[in-house]
């Protein structure tokens, strides 16, 4: 099934719902949306996409639901979201932030940061959770799951806890940040650590819930990138009214390729309804750390898929993956729009973390990384002086407080005296 970012608005099947379907991305076969728990497709095992028979434009947004429901956030969006209203906490509507002195120093024409870690539980997670969680209801599922590097556990225990739902998070031992676990574990999720990788973790969530043990709410839910699509629609706004025009490029951090799928499928929509040219399409530029970057390898070898990296190594723990499962949705939506993807290495990471803290803005490693990647770029190149651009940074500073501490500067011990504190700031 094409994914070209021209594609024409879909003609709804008879199994569509309400003018909402699923359809496999690889053969074309179409499903109902919530008849029964699917992942993927019952022919080929591609991965799906959640369709619509109307897309919405601008203009729809915010306005015209039964519920009259919220004016901010990701509920705004409901007119290209599968219900109203989900389980909500809320979430969306994150800053976007002026960074002046970066901008400078990076040298084009505008720069914003669009800062996920503003959620309610710090990371951009939240706003998958909020539709995946209320499509398990819809199902009548009552047990979630999910492998995680740390932010998907967060979220899905807070939005479990809120839905009343049990919550199993699979974490690989010893390389999840002390912040996440803390938070699935205060939210009542039940924490098993698996002796491997996120990959391992994943395989073997993946083999539980097609046992029918839990509801998976990795990204390979469809739903949960119908959530996060809503970061790309809110970028758009908030970024026209400043500026009367979109961002020519959106840099962003590349983990299991999500957000990278999920902005370009709510692009492709917003072409189909006639809201957006194609021209005005922002060019999608992925980030991964060197450690952990099989989808840069893709895209430079000119590959259709990624080759697993079996080990994987980098202090951007959200991003540590080696096989993202949103690659064969991603590699398109970098190529289409005429972006690219970039592997930076952790010192470059740190840097850009330091940078971003300068302006006050407080990030983890990985969100980090699209400014490390935004940099390099311009140093090579490939982005020109005069475009305007946005990076998106995935997770708050305290997701990871051990990195925070090592990036920052030492404590300088001092006397308990004034004179004392006086004589140390002047020596």
């Amino acid at each position: 099934m094409s994914l070209a970012i021209d594609a024409a608005t879909p003609d709804a099947p008879d199994c569509a719902d309400d003018g909402t379907w699923l359809a496999c991305i690889a053969c074309g076969e179409t499903f109902a949306p919530f008849e029964e728990v699917r992942y993927t497709c019952d022919d080929c095992d591609g991965l799906l996409e959640v369709r619509y028979a109307d897309p919405p434009t601008f203009d729809e947004f915010g306005a015209g639901a039964p519920t009259d429901g919220p004016d901010r956030g990701v509920w705004r969006y409901r007119e290209g979201l599968p219900f109203d209203l989900g389980v909500t906490l809320p979430e969306g509507d994150t800053p976007l932030h002026r960074v002046p002195r970066i901008e400078e120093s990076v040298g084009v024409d505008a720069l914003r940061i669009k800062h996920e870690g503003m959620n309610p539980t710090g990371s951009f997670k939240d706003r998958g959770m909020t539709v995946g969680v209320r499509v398990a209801k819809e199902l009548g599922v009552g047990a979630l799951a999910c492998a995680s590097t740390g932010n998907t556990s967060a979220a899905l225990a807070a939005y479990g806890g809120r839905g009343g739902m049990e919550t199993l998070v699979l974490l690989p031992q010893g390389k999840v940040a002390a912040g996440k676990v803390a938070q699935a574990s205060l939210h009542g999720a039940r924490i098993l650590e698996v002796d491997g990788n996120f990959d391992a973790c994943l395989d073997i969530v993946q083999e539980l819930a097609a046992r029918g043990e839990a509801y998976l709410l990795n990204s390979l839910n469809p739903f949960r990138l119908e959530g996060q699509k809503t970061i790309g629609f809110e970028i758009l706004e908030e970024f026209y009214a400043d500026y009367g025009a979109f961002p020519d490029r959106i840099v962003l951090p590349v983990g299991n390729a999500g957000n990278t799928s999920a902005l370009y499928k709510g692009f492709r929509e917003l072409v189909q309804s006639g809201a957006l040219s194609v021209e005005e399409v922002p060019k999608l530029t992925g980030v991964q750390a060197e450690g952990a970057a099989p989808m840069v390898e893709a895209i430079e070898e000119g590959n259709d898929e990624i080759r697993r990296w079996e080990e994987v190594e980098t202090r951007a723990t959200a991003i540590r993956i080696g096989n993202p499962v949103n690659a064969p949705k991603a590699i398109p939506g970098v190529r289409n729009t005429g972006g690219t993807a970039v592997a930076v290495s952790d010192d470059e990471i740190t840097e850009a973390q330091r940078q971003l803290a300068g302006e006050g803005v407080g990030v983890e490693p990985a969100s980090a990384a699209s400014l490390a990647g935004l940099k390099k770029l311009r140093r090579e190149g490939v982005v020109d002086a005069d475009e305007r651009v946005v990076c998106l940074t995935t997770g708050h500073l305290l997701k990871d407080p051990d990195a925070a501490y090592e990036a920052g500067g030492d404590p300088e011990p001092v006397p308990n005296d004034v004179d004392a504190v006086v004589d140390h700031l002047d020596g």
